[in-house]
């Protein structure tokens, strides 16, 4: 069985709605904090997270 884990907010560090498994990969995700109702869009590969700024038009 695959180890599954909650993603960390990036802001607050509190655990958010969203679980993820070793193997998960994603791309442009948008991410809520239930806590500190923070919004943003994250990238998860290799088992590491970033945020990615959102282009302008």
């Amino acid at each position: 069985m695959a180890k599954t884990d909650w993603i960390h907010c990036p802001k607050c560090g509190s655990k958010t709605r969203t679980m993820i498994r070793e193997h998960t990969v994603l791309e442009d995700f948008p991410l809520f904090c239930p806590k500190c109702k923070y919004t943003c869009v994250i990238r998860f590969k290799d088992g590491k997270m970033e945020e990615t700024v959102p282009e302008k038009a």
